[in-house]
C-alpha cells in the first residue's frame, strides 16, 4: 500500500489541472452558496502565510499529523490545524515558511522533508492571511516535539482516513443568528472543519483524481 500511495501522491502533486470546486470541503449556506471568500477585499492587504502538510510512511502506509491550536493564541483556539503561520521577511518564500513553522512548532527538521508541491492558496478572513498549503514528503515517521505556546497536542491520522468517503461529513451550524452548512473531517473525535478542512480536500480530490481512494 505504501508505494501505491506514494505514487499516487507524487501523480497528484504533478497535476495542477483546476479542480471542480463541488470537490472542496468549504463553508456554504443553506441554499448551498459558499459563504467563506476565498480572496480578500480589493482594499485589503493581507499577510502571507504557510502550513506543511507533511505525509510520511508508518505501518506500510502514509499518515500525516495534525495539531490542537493552544488556547494561548489570539486567533482559531483549540482548531485542528496543521503546523504553519505567517510570513517572516527572512523566510526565502513560502515553502521556507510552512518548513520554519514545522521546526518550530513540532520539531520536524526541514532536512528530512521533500517538497512536491503546493495546493491552492486561499484567503483566512479572521486573521487576514493568505495561505498557501505547502506538501512534503518524509522517508521516516517524525518524533513531534510540539511547542507548548502554539501547540496544545498533536496527533497523526491515516491517509487512507482521508479518503474514506464516511469521514467527510456535514452539520448545520447557527452562529450569530445565521445557520450555515459546516463540512467537515471526522477524525480521532475531533472536526476538522474551516481551512484545514478545505484544504486537505482538495489533497483528496487530487489524489481521487489519480484513482486512488
Amino acid at each position: 500500500m505504501l508505494e501505491r500511495q506514494i505514487a499516487a501522491l507524487r501523480r497528484a502533486m504533478a497535476d495542477q489541472a483546476p479542480l471542480a470546486f463541488e470537490a472542496l470541503l468549504v463553508l456554504r449556506d443553506l441554499d448551498g452558496r459558499v459563504m467563506r471568500p476565498l480572496h480578500p477585499p480589493p482594499e485589503v492587504t493581507p499577510r502571507q502565510a504557510a502550513v506543511l502538510l507533511l505525509l510520511y510512511p508508518s505501518a506500510d502506509e502514509l499518515w500525516l499529523p495534525l495539531t490542537v491550536r493552544s488556547s494561548r493564541l489570539t486567533t482559531h483556539r483549540g482548531e485542528i490545524s496543521l503546523p504553519g503561520g505567517g510570513s517572516d521577511p527572512e523566510d526565502d518564500g513560502l515553502v521556507q515558511t510552512a518548513l520554519r513553522e514545522a521546526w518550530e512548532e513540532l520539531g520536524i527538521s526541514p532536512a528530512t522533508v521533500e517538497v512536491l508541491g503546493t495546493l491552492t492558496s486561499f484567503y483566512i478572513a479572521p486573521s487576514n492571511n493568505t495561505l498557501t498549503p505547502v506538501v512534503g514528503l518524509s522517508a521516516t515517521e517524525p518524533v513531534l516535539q510540539p511547542d507548548p505556546d502554539e501547540v496544545e497536542a498533536a496527533f497523526s491520522v491515516p491517509l487512507r482516513a482521508l479518503l474514506d468517503p464516511a469521514t467527510a461529513r456535514e452539520e448545520v451550524w447557527e452562529h450569530r443568528g445565521v445557520s450555515m452548512r459546516v463540512p467537515f473531517f471526522a477524525l480521532e473525535g475531533y472536526k476538522v472543519w474551516g481551512a484545514t478542512a478545505l484544504l486537505l480536500s482538495e489533497l483528496v480530490a487530487r489524489l481521487r483524481r489519480t484513482g486512488e481512494g
